[in-house]
């Protein structure tokens, strides 16, 4: 238990830094007498007919809360979901900044619901937890219900490898998202008045950054009189919102890991000569006021009240992946925030992380305490349905978004297929804004009508072809790996406390409570102690693995 609450993992399958949590205790039941005994069960109707149970049935959701999602018992898509399935959903919502503590004590305590939804259960905690019968197998579920599962292999053939574990099951259905600027999310976005204001152009290079925020701070870009500019500010939460991700890569090549192949290695970047050169470059920045301390602290709804500022724009750059993370789509400033494109560092590295895999695992877990996982499984099922994605992540047909007149093309140049109405991003009660299952193949998402009055996604895909030459060596970044049980349990007792000291040492050293040189060599040291060594010997393991199969 003790284990269990204190620990978390990282999140590989989808390249993101996510928590996670070790080994609970032991269970009674076994996951092949769960999957035996429950399809043997079912009380659904059959594959592809709706409503999906004759009687009203109920499923216990947890579900990681969302800062534009108003209610979801009471959202549109919820209703349209229950309508359609007969499946009344009881919800849980988990705090959005503290998801994973939530889940670690659920889990730990077996006080956890029928299913966990945008949760982000990492492989690492699907193999323990598989294992001890906690979250049910779900191939036999596929083989007899899964229709749209069927047609997402189909459409996206390297999925079924990236969700299934060595032990050949699948203990989660993914959200699929072939998403050309999430490829490159790693952005920052600076505001371009105040440069056209101050005669500046948009920077290349860490020193011409530097400048620029310099003259954000000191020559009053917004006019009011005040020194109340915030050059530049991040969050510690959204999407890749925080500082050692955008800033650091001219300085080294990684991945969205913060991990690196080299030499067939593979290696971490924050433990490398270069990152303690990238400490120093932001503390620099800090020192001299360039950098918001909230950037530390705050949340991506403390970000967004700072980009939104009533009064006049405060904020001169932003670290995020897209503009609505910090400001409404529909705001006059949106359009006003262009990508910076990645800066050429003091050594000429000038590089972007690039995620080329585009499944997030973990999305839709069902646990051993639901008494219909049939019924479960059909509902994570339908949810990868067009229509069921496109209400989930636009709305209502008609209402958020419509089918195009005919000859209005996509992003993609060919025929539009929808065409959204509606402003995403904001507040709203209409839909559950992307999260959980759903399949937005590279297809889809450039079909979306290129409107340049109101299209999102035109505009982000334009401000990412900036990035794309700069974009990570395939050969270089750290796959999807697949861990055994046992080094599955030893990686969660080795991750959460290195990845806690590396953040919490990066912040210290820029905002100067630490000096990084004289830190740094005892900062190597703890992460030896840490065991940093066989943290690698794993994924070297697994990383090797993987590479044995190509």
């Amino acid at each position: 238990m003790k284990k269990a609450l204190t620990v978390a993992v990282a999140l590989t399958t989808s390249l993101a830094l996510l928590s996670a949590c070790s080994e609970s205790g032991s269970q009674e039941s076994s996951p092949s007498a769960q999957g035996t005994q429950a399809i043997s069960d079912d009380q659904v109707t059959p594959a592809g007919e709706f409503p999906i149970t004759k009687e009203k049935t109920t499923l216990r959701v947890m579900v990681k809360g969302s800062s534009i999602v108003e209610n979801f018992a009471t959202n549109e898509f919820t209703k349209w979901l229950e309508e359609k399935t007969n499946i009344h959903i009881d919800w849980e919502v988990a705090p959005e900044k503290t998801f994973a503590e939530k889940l670690n004590v659920s889990l730990a305590s077996g006080d956890y619901p029928d299913v966990l939804l945008n949760m982000n259960v990492s492989q690492v905690q699907q193999s323990i937890y598989g294992k001890d019968g906690v979250f049910l197998p779900l191939n036999t579920y596929i083989d007899k219900y899964g229709v749209e599962m069927k047609k997402m292999y189909e459409q996206v053939p390297y999925v079924k490898d990236l969700i299934t574990l060595p032990d050949g099951k699948i203990y989660s259905v993914p959200q699929v998202n072939e998403c050309y600027h999430c490829s490159l999310g790693q952005k920052m976005w600076i505001y371009k008045p105040w440069l056209d204001k101050l005669g500046l152009k948009v920077p290349e290079t860490t020193d011409e950054f530097y400048q620029v925020l310099k003259a954000f701070k000191e020559k009053d870009p917004n006019g009011n009189g005040k020194a109340d500019e915030i050059p530049l500010v991040g969050a510690t939460n959204g999407p890749s919102s925080t500082l050692d991700l955008f800033l650091t890569s001219a300085f080294i090549e990684k991945d969205f890991n913060l991990k690196f192949v080299k030499d067939g290695k593979v290696q971490v970047a924050y433990n490398q000569p270069e990152w303690k050169d990238a400490l120093k470059y932001l503390h620099n920045m800090f020192a001299e006021g360039l950098i918001s301390p909230q950037t530390f602290t705050q949340d991506r709804n403390q970000l967004k009240q700072m980009g939104m500022n009533p009064e006049i724009p405060i904020v001169g750059a932003v670290a995020s992946q897209n503009q609505t993370v910090f400001v409404d789509a529909d705001n006059e400033r949106f359009k006003d925030f262009v990508a910076v494109p990645p800066l050429k560092g003091p050594t000429g590295i000038r590089s972007t992380a690039y995620n080329p895999y585009a499944v997030s695992s973990g999305q839709y877990v069902i646990t051993n305490k639901t008494k219909n996982p049939a019924a479960a499984f059909r509902l994570a099922d339908l949810l990868l349905s067009e229509e069921a994605t496109l209400r989930s992540t636009q709305g209502r047909p008609g209402q958020e978004w419509v089918r195009p007149e005919q000859g209005e093309l996509g992003v993609n140049g060919k025929q539009a297929t929808w065409k959204p109405i509606a402003t995403f991003g904001k507040l709203q009660n209409i839909h559950w804004a992307q999260a959980g299952p759903s399949l937005r193949t590279n297809d889809l998402r450039l079909s979306v009508a290129a409107d340049p009055k109101n299209s999102l996604e035109l505009v982000l895909y334009n401000e990412t072809k900036k990035y794309e030459p700069y974009k990570t060596d395939p050969s270089k970044i750290v796959p999807p790996l697949f861990f055994t049980n046992e080094q599955a349990e030893e990686l969660s007792s080795l991750e959460k406390t290195i990845t806690d000291y590396r953040s919490e040492f990066f912040a210290k050293t820029v905002t100067g409570s630490l000096d990084v040189d004289k830190e740094w060599n005892n900062y190597l040291s703890t992460l030896d102690k840490m065991n940093i060594k066989r943290y690698l010997e794993i994924y070297q393991q697994a990383y090797d693995q993987f590479k044995s199969k190509k």
